[in-house]
């Protein structure tokens, strides 16, 4: 029989290997495959069907725009989760991740469990609960999935996400449920919401299940406006860099709400729960009042947000007109009003330990003018993210090392293709 090995070894998968990893990558990706496929019939004790993959994500524009049903600019990188996976009649949901623990839910079961909350078992029972929701039917069949991940945790490149998308994959290609790509990534973000308890927006799903360079309109959360755009970032004599700051920030959950927390309340002055209803002509007036309603530090994250809504679609078409120089520009004004009206780089009152704005300044500092930096994703902790010119790619990566520490400087490509089934 043809089986998936057969396949793998003989290279009838490689075109598809090939559109994900480049051919620079191939042999070390056949054999992680391989590995893959071991670790599965090592623990399941049957053939897997087929294996799935879903990449990390970079955000490329609109920080903290997104749970504001603003526009974002994001991609898809060549990070990510791979599985192999099979049906089975078990009628359990069975998910071993490389390094944790055996997930497993009774598909008859897929209520939410309090004491879930914030586990990935949420994760994988709201994926599930969702799938049922929207008409797919389990009756009594299983699936057993093997995870394997390059997607760091912690590194802003949202390894939830793709977890999140993987799952949805694979439900969406054993079942043949027929999902579109956005519909994935909202099912991924209905189990973070609902079942996991992270109030996220959109934007880490669509981004990691549509693949590529995505620009993306959330006026309308439900339908977002999701529109692919070509970038070669090599042709254009770059490198984009995710710098690790040394900083976690499993512990910052309260600095991100508080984001929220204070852009709900400029939005409520003007009778909407959020700004993107709200008309930048109507926010200036109201200013004096909103500083005696939200405090200052909410004023200046809206001006951040109004600026940075129009910032994305801008940085959008200078990719579309092919004018990089005018996107790296944006890059850097969004990276500037993030670190002085947003105000994300330093957790509120730290004084000796600032590691990501540090790793901004020294970044600008051995770029010297060239190139682009700005933090990555939702700040505090966590990661910046750079475009470093090519001829000074290895002394760029040498020098933020010697401070940050060895592989603190990774060097991605963008991935393009989203959340996929390779079968």
């Amino acid at each position: 029989m043809d089986d998936l090995r057969t396949r793998l070894t003989a290279g009838a998968l490689d075109g598809q290997l090939l559109t994900l990893y480049g051919a620079a990558r191939l042999e070390e990706q056949k054999r992680r495959y391989a590995y893959v496929l071991d670790k599965f019939d090592e623990t399941f004790r049957h053939p897997a069907d087929a294996f799935f993959s879903a990449p990390g994500r970079t955000e490329l524009g609109g920080n903290h725009t997104d749970h504001q049903h603003g526009r974002v600019l994001a991609a898809g990188v060549d990070l990510d989760d791979l599985a192999a996976a099979a049906r089975t009649d078990t009628g359990r949901f069975r998910v071993l991740s490389e390094g944790y623990p055996m997930l497993d839910v009774d598909f008859s079961d897929l209520e939410q469990k309090p004491e879930e909350q914030n586990t990935s078992m949420a994760l994988l029972r709201g994926v599930a609960s969702r799938f049922g929701q929207l008409g797919c039917k389990f009756g009594g069949a299983g699936v057993d999935v093997y995870v394997v991940s390059d997607v760091p945790g912690g590194s802003g490149l949202s390894s939830s996400a793709a977890f999140e998308v993987l799952l949805g994959a694979v439900l969406n290609g054993l079942f043949h449920t027929g999902f579109d790509a956005v519909k994935l990534a909202q099912i991924g973000q209905y189990a973070e919401n609902v079942y996991f308890g992270k109030p996220s927006g959109l934007m880490d799903q669509t981004a990691s299940s549509v693949g590529g360079v995505v620009a993306i309109d959330f006026a309308d959360p439900a339908d977002p406006i999701v529109e692919r755009i070509d970038l070669d970032l090599r042709k254009e004599g770059y490198a984009l860099c995710i710098l690790d700051s040394g900083a976690g920030h499993a512990d910052l959950t309260g600095e991100y709400a508080a984001i929220t927390d204070e852009l709900r309340a400029v939005s409520r002055h003007f009778g909407h729960d959020v700004l993107r209803d709200v008309k930048p002509e109507q926010f200036t007036p109201a200013i004096p009042a909103l500083r005696e309603e939200a405090g200052d530090r909410a004023v200046l994250r809206a001006m951040h947000f109004f600026d940075e809504n129009e910032r994305a679609l801008a940085q959008a078409e200078a990719l579309k007109a092919g004018d990089f120089n005018r996107f790296l520009a944006l890059v850097r004004s969004s990276g500037r009003s993030s670190a002085l009206y947003l105000q994300n780089v330093v957790p509120t009152g730290q004084t000796g330990e600032q590691a990501l704005l540090l790793t901004i300044a020294l970044s600008e500092h051995i770029l010297a003018g060239r190139g682009a930096v700005r933090v990555h994703g939702g700040g505090f902790g966590g990661t910046a993210q750079a475009f470093v010119p090519l001829d000074m790619l290895d002394a760029f990566k040498s020098r933020v090392e010697a401070v940050l520490g060895r592989d603190a400087c990774r060097v991605l490509s963008v991935r393009p293709v989203g959340g996929a089934e390779i079968a």
